[in-house]
């Protein structure tokens, strides 16, 4: 446990508490943890598949990790050279993340509320239309301070969707993870 948790720059705590089922880890603390283990991250996890580069609301689908409180809308399309992968991240009232670092940089984009960073022990608030663009290797958590939730609009580099080429290739079924589809209607 302790290997894991230093290799997926996350603490013993919040390991234990994943294996247990007492804690869901975020995307890329998932990713993280896949990596160390030498795990395609769709073996824990099913995500929506890459788009054509165009995305519609109408039909982005909405999906956890786990049962956890956080959902995600996929944007971003995979070709080859692609190594920027965005997100939208619905972050509920009183959520915590776990602190963090991993390889890459990152950006948030408040599109909705307002939440608080901490980047190694410094926080700053982020409100709508606020951004904060930061290496990735630096210790980073987010808290949604407020009573509302909020929306982000994440890009970073880390391939959170397990479709870099050296991404270990092997098929298995989610364990504990699952994507659920939160699909509206057809409108173009």
């Amino acid at each position: 446990m302790q290997y894991v948790a230093d290799n997926a720059g996350l603490s013993v705590g919040f390991i234990s508490q994943v294996e247990r089922g007492l804690a869901a880890p975020s995307l890329s603390s998932l990713r993280s943890i896949a990596r160390v283990l030498q795990r395609p991250i769709s073996e824990f996890l099913e995500q929506p598949g890459s788009s054509t580069g165009a995305t519609r609301k109408s039909r982005r689908v909405s999906y956890r990790v786990a049962d956890g409180s956080i959902s995600y809308e996929r944007l971003s399309a995979n070709f080859p050279g692609s190594t920027l992968r965005s997100v939208i991240i619905h972050e509920p009232p009183g959520h915590r993340s776990e602190p963090i670092s991993h390889e890459g940089e990152e950006l948030f984009y408040m599109l909705q509320g307002e939440i608080t960073v901490e980047i190694e022990g410094e926080r700053k608030i982020l409100r709508q239309g606020d951004s904060m663009h930061f290496a990735s290797r630096r210790k980073h958590a987010t808290w949604n301070h407020t009573d509302q939730t909020v929306s982000i609009l994440w890009s970073g580099t880390m391939d959170v969707f397990g479709e870099d080429a050296n991404e270990p290739i092997k098929k298995g079924k989610t364990q504990g993870m699952s994507a659920h589809s939160d699909k509206k209607g057809d409108e173009e």
